[in-house]
């Protein structure tokens, strides 16, 4: 029997499933919150020796529109010269193109080399962050109520904007894409229900629109997100990216004047 981490109730057997192509794997779904969910992930030290699948070709154009909707989002929503966190941040690819828009932003992650925004770790940003974001992240975590929490009482903000496939009414077929089975990184798979289920628990208020969803307690600041991360996200980030000015040549000329002092 495995019990919710979301809500503690009884989750019962949803599957089976092949995963990393040589481990049998039970999938459960809770009937109250939604939450489907692998058994205990003991595969997961072998699926993270290369922390970037191999088979992520969507990788570059997922940041870019990304990048795009959040540039919108921020500019128009919070605070646009405010710094900003993006955690699990892979090779360091969006904390670049949030730069390079003009945004203060930097990078953390546990498992995953920083290639793209060295110089811009978690530890440089000098002061508080006014939101932080984790993309294609809470589908790796078992407890999300608790990797939230945890993640806001450490750095002390009350806004996550993030990024995770979610599912209807009913459990997916196999050949669902998000599982990842040859992968074994995706272990938790949310309904939009169990997104505010997490909220509600944390206290924070969830909103959800065009691939991006929040959880805040401030949700009166997003009155605009549907519009926002919709067709007017590009030119947004045009927009947002002329207004604060890229930081290309600042963080160039910081950078090597780091350099030259080591």
């Amino acid at each position: 029997m495995k019990s919710c981490p979301i809500c503690t109730s009884r989750m019962t057997e949803a599957f089976k499933a092949t995963v990393l192509r040589k481990y049998d794997v039970v999938y459960f779904r809770c009937s109250e919150c939604g939450l489907l969910q692998t058994e205990d992930a003991y595969w997961l030290d072998e699926a993270y020796a290369d922390p970037i699948a191999a088979a992520d070709t969507g990788l570059i154009q997922r940041n870019l529109s990304i990048a795009a909707k959040l540039s919108a989002l921020l500019y128009f929503c919070c605070e646009p010269k405010g710094a900003y966190l993006d955690v699990a941040g892979g090779y360091g690819m969006l904390v670049r193109l949030m730069r390079d828009i003009g945004f203060d932003f930097y990078w953390e992650d546990k498992h995953c080399e920083n290639l793209l925004a060295r110089g811009f770790e978690s530890d440089k940003a000098g002061r508080k962050y006014s939101a932080l974001s984790a993309f294609e992240v809470l589908e790796h975590v078992h407890d999300p109520a608790a990797f939230v929490s945890e993640l806001m009482a450490y750095h002390g903000v009350r806004t996550l904007i993030f990024s995770t496939q979610t599912y209807a009414d009913d459990v997916p077929p196999k050949d669902w894409w998000y599982y990842a089975f040859e992968t074994g990184q995706h272990i938790s798979f949310y309904q939009p229900g169990t997104l505010a289920r997490v909220a509600t628990r944390l206290g924070l208020g969830f909103l959800s629109a065009n691939g991006l969803h929040i959880f805040t307690d401030r949700t009166e600041r997003f009155h605009h997100l549907r519009l926002l991360t919709g067709s007017l996200a590009y030119p947004a980030a045009v927009y947002a990216r002329f207004r604060l000015g890229s930081r290309i040549m600042t963080d160039h000329t910081m950078l090597m004047r780091t350099a030259g002092r080591k």
